[in-house]
This record gives C-alpha cells, sequence and structure tokens, in this order.
C-alpha cells in the first residue's frame, strides 16, 4: 500500500494528515493506532477505487461529531446558568422548611397522645404500686405466720422442721431490709432475732449435754444429727463455736496427761501422743463424730487442734534441752513425728498442711509439727558438717599412696568394665572419692527434705558448698610458681607419664564434679521453700572446677614443652648460616614428632570429654608453632639456604599438626588457627629465602609477602638473614624510598609481635603463664590458660583472674582427696 501512495489523491492525503494531527490531541491512555485505522479503511488494494467514498464518510463522521461537540457546549452552558443555580437553592430551601414544619407537627401529635393517655400511665403506676403492696403484705403475712410456727416448734425441739422453717424465714426476711423503717417490719425482724439467739442458746446446751454424757439429760445422737442441720442454717460463726467446743472438750484430757512437767510428755514418750491421739480418732469415729456432717471435717479440727498443742509443746522441750539435744534424738523424734504426718494423710488422703490450712480458724498461721523441728535442725547440719570433716580428714592431710584411688566413671561404667581394669587397659577413670562425695551430698540432702524444706535445708547447702571449696583449697594451697617446678634435663626425651595421667583424671573429675553440682544445685531448688530458691547457687563452686580444668590442660602442655624441648635445642643451635644444600627434612623434625606422638598417644586414652581433648590440642599446635618460632629466631643467621630448609622442616611439622589430633576431634577452626600461624612462618621464610641482590626485588617481594611499611620490621628480616650491617644501611634507605610511594602498605604486621630476644630455657615455665611469648603469630599463646569450656569463662580479663581463687597445681595433692574408702581398704 505505501508503494501505491503516490497514486493516491491529495484530497486523500490531506484528510489522513488531518487525521494524524487530530490524533495528537487524544489521551494517552486511549489504545489508537493510524496504521491500524487506515488498514480497517482500506483492508485491500482494491479498496483504494474507494478513496472518495471513504473520504465522503469520513467528512460526514467528522461533521456528526462536531455537531455532538456544540450540543455537549451548549448544555453544558445552560447548566452553568446563574438564574438556573438560584432556583435550585430555592428549591432546597423550599425543602428544608417542609421538614422543619413536619418535625413540629411530630412533636404536637406526641404532645396529644401523652395527653391522651396521661391517665392510662397513672392507672399502670398504680397496678404496679398494688401488686407490689399486695406482695410484700403476703410475704409478711408468710414471714408472721412463719414466726409463729418457729415458735412452736422451737418449744417442741423439733429441729428436723425447725431447720426448714428457720431457713424459709431467713429467705423471707431477706427481702424486707429496705423496710426496716416501717415499725411492723422492724418488729419482726427483732423477733427473728431473739428466736435465733433462744434457739442457739438451746441448741448449745443440747450439745453440752451430748458432749459431757449427761444421763440426767440425755440427748439421742438423732437429735444432735438433726440439730446440726440447724446449726448450718444458723450461720458458720455458730457452727464453729460448736466444734471448738467439742475439740476443747476431747482434747482436755490430752492436756493433763501430757504437761511438758511430767514424764509422759518428755521427748522421749513422743511415740505416746500420736498412739493417744489415734485412739481418739478412733473412739471420736465409731461414737460422737457419726452425729457430725462430713462437711464440718471435725476430724481435721481434732488433728489441727492436737498438733497446735504438740507442737507448743514439743517447741518448749527441745529448748528446754538445750546443748543436751543429741543428733540421734534429734532424728528419731522427727522421724516420728513424720511417720504420723504421713499416717493422718494417708487416712484423709489430703496432705497434712492442706489439712490444716482448711479448718484454720484464727490469725496464726497453720504449721505442722515437724515445724517444731526447725530452729533446732542446726543440729543436724552441724552434724553432717562433722561427718564431712571427718570424711575428708585423711585427704586433706594428704595420702601417700595412689592406689585404689580411680575407677571409672559412673556415667561409664558398663557390662565388662572392671574386666577391662584388670587386664591393665586405659579406662576413663574419675576419682572414686568424689562420686563418693556427691553420694553423701545426696543422702543428706534427701534426708533434710524429709525433716525441713526451710532454713534447716538452705544451711545444709551452705555446708556442702563449705566443703566443695574447702576440698579444693586443700589441693590448692601455697601454688609454686611454675618457674620454680623443678624440670627434667633439656638432654631427656622422655615424658613424665604418670603426670599426664594425674592431669587427666583432675580433668575427668573436674568435669564429673562441675556437672554433678549443678544437678546438685537443681535438686536443691526443687525441694527448698520458695523463700529460698532465689539464694541457692553451686555458680562459684563449678567455676573452681572449670578453672582446675584449665590448670590442668597447662601441666599437660607443659608436658609436651619437656618432651619438645630437646628438638627445639638443637634446632636452635644449629647453624643454618653454613649449609650448602638443602637435603630434605632436618634430624631433629623426626626426634620431634616422634616425641609429640607419643605424648598424644598416651594422652587420647585417658581423658573422658572430647572437648578437653580438643582444646589441649589446639594449645599444643599453638606451642610447638610458638616453640618452632622462638627456635628460629635464636638460631640466626639463617642465610637463603638455611631459610630454605626450614620451611622444609616446617612443611613436614605442619603436615603431622593438620593430622595430630585424629579425623573425630579436628574442627574447622583447628585446622584456620594451624593454616594462619604457619603461613605467616612461610611467608617469612620465603622472604629471608629471596636474595638482596637485586635490592628493588627483594623490597618488593617483603611487600607481597609481609604486606607492611613498618622499618623496624624490615630490620628483623635483615637481622634473622645475616645481612651485613654495611648492606643493611643500604637496604634500608631503599626500603624507605620504596615504600613511601606504597600507601596502600599497613603500619604493622605479624612481625610486629616478633620479639627478637625469645626467653631461653630456664624460662620455660613461664611459657605457658605469659600471652607475651615470642611468636611470629599474633599473640598464639593469648588463652592458652583459658580453655573453652563449659561453664563461665576462665582467664579472660586481669580482673577476672585477680578475683578468681587459685586452681591446681600440684594434682598429686588432688588426686589424693576423698580416698577415706579407698585408703582404709588398702592391705598393710
Amino acid at each position: 500500500m505505501a508503494n501505491d501512495s503516490e497514486e493516491l489523491p491529495t484530497e486523500v492525503l490531506v484528510a489522513v494528515q488531518r487525521i494524524f494531527e487530530n490524533s495528537s490531541n487524544i489521551p494517552e491512555n486511549t489504545s489508537l493506532s493510524a496504521i491500524d485505522a487506515l488498514n480497517s479503511l482500506f483492508p485491500n488494494e482494491a479498496s483504494l477505487a474507494y478513496t472518495e467514498a471513504v473520504q465522503a464518510r469520513l467528512v460526514e463522521n467528522q461533521k456528526e461529531i462536531q455537531e455532538e461537540i456544540d450540543a455537549l457546549q451548549d448544555q453544558l452552558h445552560r447548566n452553568q446558568d446563574p438564574d438556573r443555580m438560584q432556583l435550585i437553592q430555592e428549591m432546597i430551601s423550599e425543602l428544608l422548611g417542609q421538614m422543619s414544619r413536619i418535625r413540629e407537627k411530630a412533636t404536637e401529635s406526641e404532645a396529644v397522645v401523652r395527653s391522651i393517655t396521661k391517665d392510662i400511665q397513672v392507672l399502670d403506676m398504680a397496678k404496679k404500686n398494688l401488686i407490689l403492696s399486695m406482695t410484700t403484705l403476703k410475704r409478711l403475712q408468710m414471714l408472721v405466720n412463719a414466726l409463729t410456727q418457729l415458735e412452736d416448734l422451737i418449744s417442741e425441739r423439733k429441729y428436723n422442721e425447725i431447720s426448714q422453717t428457720l431457713s424459709a424465714v431467713k429467705q423471707l426476711s431477706s427481702s424486707f431490709t429496705s423496710y426496716m423503717s416501717v415499725p411492723r417490719v422492724m418488729q419482726a425482724w427483732k423477733r427473728i432475732q431473739e428466736l435465733q439467739t433462744s434457739l442457739r442458746s438451746i441448741i448449745d446446751k443440747d450439745f453440752d449435754a451430748f458432749y459431757l454424757q449427761d444421763n440426767v439429760k440425755s440427748i439421742k445422737p438423732a437429735a444432735i444429727a438433726e440439730a446440726c442441720l440447724v446449726v448450718d442454717v444458723l450461720g458458720e460463726d455458730f457452727r464453729l463455736h460448736l466444734i471448738e467446743r467439742y475439740v476443747v472438750l476431747e482434747l482436755k484430757e490430752y492436756r493433763r496427761i501430757f504437761r511438758t512437767s511430767d514424764e509422759a510428755g518428755q521427748l522421749d514418750n513422743i511415740s505416746r501422743r500420736f498412739s493417744w491421739f489415734r485412739r481418739l480418732i478412733q473412739t471420736h469415729e465409731l461414737e460422737q463424730g457419726r452425729v457430725f456432717p462430713s462437711e464440718w471435717r471435725v476430724g481435721w479440727h481434732l488433728l489441727a487442734k492436737f498438733t497446735e498443742i504438740t507442737r507448743d509443746d514439743i517447741t518448749t522441750l527441745l529448748s528446754t534441752a538445750g546443748k543436751s539435744l543429741t543428733v540421734q534424738t534429734l532424728l528419731d523424734n522427727i522421724q516420728i513425728v513424720a511417720e504420723f504426718e504421713s499416717s493422718m494423710a494417708k487416712k484423709w488422703a489430703t496432705s497434712y498442711q492442706d489439712m490444716l490450712s482448711t479448718v484454720a480458724t484464727n490469725s496464726r498461721p497453720p504449721r505442722p509439727l515437724t515445724h517444731a523441728f526447725d530452729s533446732h535442725m542446726g543440729v543436724f547440719v552441724d552434724a553432717q558438717d562433722k561427718a564431712l570433716s571427718d570424711m575428708l580428714a585423711p585427704h586433706r592431710k594428704g595420702a601417700k599412696t595412689l592406689k585404689n584411688t580411680a575407677r571409672p566413671s559412673l556415667d561409664t561404667l558398663g557390662p565388662g568394665a572392671e574386666d577391662a581394669d584388670e587386664t591393665n587397659s586405659s579406662p576413663v577413670v574419675v576419682l572414686s572419692s568424689s562420686t563418693e562425695l556427691f553420694y553423701f551430698y545426696g543422702q543428706s540432702l534427701e534426708q533434710c527434705a524429709k525433716l525441713s524444706r526451710g532454713s534447716p535445708l538452705f544451711e545444709l547447702c551452705n555446708i556442702h558448698k563449705k566443703w566443695l571449696q574447702d576440698v579444693l583449697a586443700a589441693s590448692l594451697k601455697q601454688r609454686p610458681p611454675p618457674i620454680a617446678a623443678p624440670r627434667r634435663s633439656v638432654d631427656s626425651t622422655r615424658f613424665d607419664g604418670a603426670e599426664l595421667k594425674q592431669a587427666s583424671m583432675v580433668i575427668n573429675t573436674a568435669d564429673y564434679c562441675q556437672t554433678t553440682a549443678s544437678e546438685l544445685e537443681d535438686k536443691i531448688r526443687s525441694n527448698i521453700s520458695d523463700e529460698f530458691k532465689d539464694q541457692i547457687s553451686l555458680q562459684e563452686e563449678r567455676d573452681l572446677f572449670v578453672s582446675s580444668i584449665s590448670s590442668a590442660i597447662v601441666v599437660q602442655l607443659r608436658e609436651v614443652e619437656s618432651a619438645c624441648e630437646p628438638a627445639f635445642t638443637t634446632m636452635s643451635r644449629s647453624v643454618w648460616s653454613s649449609l650448602n644444600h638443602v637435603s630434605g627434612p632436618s634430624a631433629y623434625t623426626g626426634d620431634l614428632l616422634r616425641t609429640v606422638e607419643q605424648v598424644v598417644e598416651a594422652l587420647k586414652p585417658t581423658v573422658e570429654q572430647k572437648k578437653y581433648l580438643r582444646n589441649f590440642f589446639d594449645k599444643a599446635c599453638s606451642l610447638i608453632i610458638a616453640k618452632f618460632t622462638n627456635s628460629l629466631v635464636k638460631s640466626r643467621p639463617l642465610k637463603e639456604i638455611g631459610a630454605e630448609q626450614l620451611l622444609i622442616d616446617l612443611q613436614l611439622i605442619k603436615a603431622y599438626l593438620s593430622k595430630m589430633p585424629g579425623d573425630a576431634l579436628v574442627t574447622p577452626s583447628y585446622t584456620r588457627s594451624l593454616g594462619k600461624s604457619t603461613s605467616r612462618l612461610e611467608s617469612l621464610l620465603k622472604v629471608i629465602v629471596t636474595p638482596v641482590d637485586p635490592p628493588e626485588g627483594f623490597i618488593l617481594n617483603y611487600t607481597l609477602l609481609i604486606g607492611d611499611s613498618s622499618f623496624s620490621n624490615f630490620q628483623k628480616i635483615l637481622d634473622l638473614k645475616g645481612t651485613p650491617k654495611a648492606e643493611q644501611n643500604h637496604l634500608l634507605d631503599s626500603f624507605v624510598t620504596i615504600t613511601s610511594t606504597k600507601d596502600e602498605l599497613q603500619g604493622t604486621s605479624f612481625l610486629s609481635s616478633l620479639d627478637m630476644d625469645p626467653p631461653t630455657v630456664a624460662q620455660l615455665g613461664g611459657t605457658l603463664t605469659s600471652p607475651s611469648v615470642v611468636s611470629a603469630t599474633e599473640s598464639i599463646f593469648s588463652g592458652l590458660v583459658s580453655p573453652p569450656l563449659s561453664g563461665p569463662p576462665t582467664g579472660s580479663t586481669d580482673g577476672q583472674r585477680n578475683e578468681r581463687r587459685e586452681v591446681f597445681s600440684d594434682f598429686k595433692r588432688f588426686v589424693s582427696f576423698g580416698l577415706r574408702r579407698d585408703s582404709a581398704q588398702v592391705p598393710p
């Protein structure tokens, strides 16, 4: 169609152009396409012959649209006529006026209706008042008749009918509360009170006659049972009065027989009190108690009053006994009392305290019989203190033998455990004394919880805490500084296996103790009264055990250090600058790895918890790398060949350390730490291997591998390399010149922590306690004495280290604690 556009008439082109121009004024959201419009007008080439007709039709459509637009404009003009708007406003005003007139008419109509129904409303109100008056008068008549009937029933003492009539009278009288100003109502109300007073007096006399079994005035049990119904109607206060009267009469003989000044009332006859009360309860249930309704719980009232009297007597007797009160006497009496309380709770299927609380009638808080012993339980607590002192006395003095001091952990015992021990295998062990100590704690706690759950149990907890601390303190007195500890000769490659085993025993025992201490704390909390729950805490004692584990790991690391020292001494004495070529790993590496492996193999079977082994391997790895770095620094100058030889040695050591813990104990953090420390040593040695000629290449290699612009760090490299002083000045000048243009370089690096004067062999004792030891890594030994153990971190800050107690240093003394039974069983 585009190819034939030149044959179109001029008029068609003008019309199409006009359409395009008009389409530009169409809003954007209107869907219109000029090409689609043309295609609809000229669907094929044959339709081009009808261009004139199409043009005429378009003109006609345009004309129609223009006419429609004109009509709409005229309509809009008419609607906006001011006269028309005024007319509309007048119509709205007229409509509002009509609505106002309608509202006025409605008000007038309402007033007319009210006027018409005024008399009806008065009559309706009169009807309501009349009905109310008739109902009230009828109720008053019923009340008067009931009062008359009640008077006759009282005179005849027909308690069954009295209970029903009196209940009706009280119900009727409740509806006259608002009419007390009416004289007739007030008269009836007074009569009701008089009848109730008279009835109380009569019933009181009948109950007394029944209680005292008066033969002159015999009262049948059936009459008393019916009188109880009347008592319930009269009110709870009168019922409690009768019950208290009965309880006092029943326990009168008890007060006379078991006076604290007589022999029968003494502590050694306390069981006779309970036997007497059991007979009383039996008689009560078979005879007089049968007339009382079960809801009165007269038996509970007897028990509560008996408890109050007996508790006061026991308190008096215990106070009188004073220091002559023995533990056995105290425990025997508490046992008797506890058995009585348990039997009463079982009899009524209700806890003893709940029974006392249910029938409590005064402001004095109900307390069980065992409460009388609380203030004297110090005798029991002191006895537990003495028993623990006797139990641990041999171990506090220090046992001379370790025979039979260890046994498999309670958590790991199983079939065949004893056989394994007899065949000299290496089972995981803890000190038997630790299990015995906590077994004793559990027994004393259970016994005390049965006796009292208040302050005595809290005092016993404090005794437990004291002995936990005392046992530790006895083993940790006068902790010698590491530098004073006797060390073996540096020429010896042997390590002390017994020391390692004892340290492992300490770790296992301390872990068991701190875990069991947590369980002990939970058990005490579950048994003690709510007022003491928040004060129960063994956190300080658990911290001590965790600290002992940290110190035991330090001892194991000392054995590693001692075993490795000969190899590292050989390394530090080697003259690396005299090497002419590299010939495989150095001889000292074989000795080093062999001795470390011996220590590791001896240690692995003896530590129960794998988390402590992981901690040990983390620190041992850092220790070996630190010792390697120290020996490297002390053996300078290295020269290029020596540094290359040390690179080979480092790779061999790294390969062993990566597998040292074993597949089950290697952790990602261990691998990352090893890689980080060895990669820094590799960078250090690679810089030393690089020739100093040309200087620019040497310095460039330094900046790439070390990554700092520190003048002192570059000086350390030159010293380690053994560069002559004459050449150092030139290299240092070049270093300053080159690095001054490299802004991306840091001011420090791992070389900043490298001490060029590492500690000597005589200072090895301080290696494990000082984080500032020589190291090519950044603070390799930071946290060496604070492994990530369970419980609060130890040794994390200086302030915490100053406040924390000293932990185990002499582990043989710790191993000896708690050997009471074991020492006693050792044959002479």
